[in-house]
């Protein structure tokens, strides 16, 4: 495959490849019967929770409740590196589970779902990725957290989505070359940002893809004050209207931290739990993910995460099912793309903290 092919192929999945968004319905006694059962396993087990941020709420407080962490991808897999715990539950999609056992693989990683994907792993499959790598050999690869192991094994450097403009600037400085992937969004605001040369995957977050410019312009009128906080997956359309493009953690800090009373925020809606916990007198509304004639006000919400549920954790407590492999070659390659990362940014905060 040339590389005009791939840079022009989209790796955005099609609609019968995503499946429906469920979210588990439960009421409160049984709520409160299987909080009791996975406190108890968790501690028979000396097993520690991790939860992502798009989780459903019931599982970011069980995480707090039981000393564990709610935080992004990377902070995830870093916490669990830190834990005593023999057993990480990670509560959130594949690639997460696959980075806890990258950093930890003599720990047993657990998920609630095994199934429990991501548009942006899927849009980039590890052998063509890697042909596409070996076709420009004179490029530093760069992938995203959200890829899978192998990808990841495949890469010179992971990035967060809160690091990925510092890391390339890094290497635009050094007049490298760079192949980017998966999301073409992120990838082209980080381009943008630092003037670098890269190749970008074209690969999308099918959340994020479908906050809508217009949409948003129309929303912001009739809340003049509000600010608008972005996730970089977003389209340009969405980017260029933003007060601030940051992270999820970013966005949870900012909201925090501006003075502004109204938020439109355009990333998945699990983040809300987060934020309100942290600024309950602020007002948040979700940005649009479609027209005037759609269903809904916004459906930002990834059908991956929804996967993950109390029924499911304690299911898996109790038999020890959906356990995380990765193989031992593959670990090695992908921990050092993931320790360049967190190599650069304790030497990023040492010399914030020197200046």
């Amino acid at each position: 495959m040339t590389t005009d092919s791939i840079l022009n192929r989209s790796y955005s999945l099609e609609k019968e490849q995503i499946p429906p968004t469920v979210v588990e319905q439960i009421d409160d006694s049984e709520r409160a019967e299987l909080n009791k059962k996975i406190k108890s396993l968790l501690k028979q087990q000396n097993a520690v929770m991790v939860a992502h941020y798009y989780t459903e709420p019931d599982l970011q407080t069980l995480a707090d409740e039981t000393g564990g962490y709610v935080s992004d991808s990377l902070d995830m897999a870093r916490f669990g590196y830190e834990s005593d715990a023999e057993t990480l539950i990670v509560c959130g999609v594949k690639f997460m589970g696959e980075t806890a056992k990258i950093l930890s693989p003599k720990k047993r990683i657990l998920m609630p779902d095994l199934a429990a994907n991501c548009s942006l792993d899927l849009g980039c499959p590890a052998d063509e990725f890697s042909a596409f790598c070996d076709a420009h050999p004179d490029h530093i690869v760069v992938v995203y957290a959200n890829t899978s192991a192998a990808v990841k094994a495949r890469a010179d450097w992971m990035v967060t989505s809160g690091s990925a403009v510092d890391v390339i600037k890094h290497l635009a400085a050094e007049g490298k070359k760079i192949i980017w992937a998966p999301d073409k969004y992120l990838g082209d605001y980080v381009q943008k940002e630092t003037g670098a040369d890269m190749l970008i995957w074209q690969g999308a977050c099918i959340v994020h893809e479908e906050f809508k410019g217009q949409e948003l312009e129309t929303l912001r009128a009739h809340h003049p004050d509000a600010k608008v906080l972005v996730h970089p997956e977003s389209p340009a359309s969405v980017i260029e209207q933003a007060d601030l493009v940051s992270s999820t953690t970013g966005i949870i800090n900012a909201v925090v931290e501006m003075k502004a009373k109204e938020f439109i925020i355009a990333t998945d809606k699990g983040i809300f739990h987060k934020i309100k916990e942290a600024a309950p007198d602020k007002i948040l509304i979700e940005a649009p993910t479609a027209g005037k004639s759609a269903t809904c006000i916004s459906c930002a919400h990834c059908p991956w995460m929804a996967m993950n549920s109390l029924r499911k954790l304690a299911r898996v407590l109790e038999t020890g099912e959906n356990e995380i492999f990765v193989d031992a070659n593959i670990v090695q390659k992908a921990k050092g793309s993931i320790q360049r990362l967190l190599d650069f940014t304790k030497d990023q905060k040492k010399l914030a903290g020197d200046a």
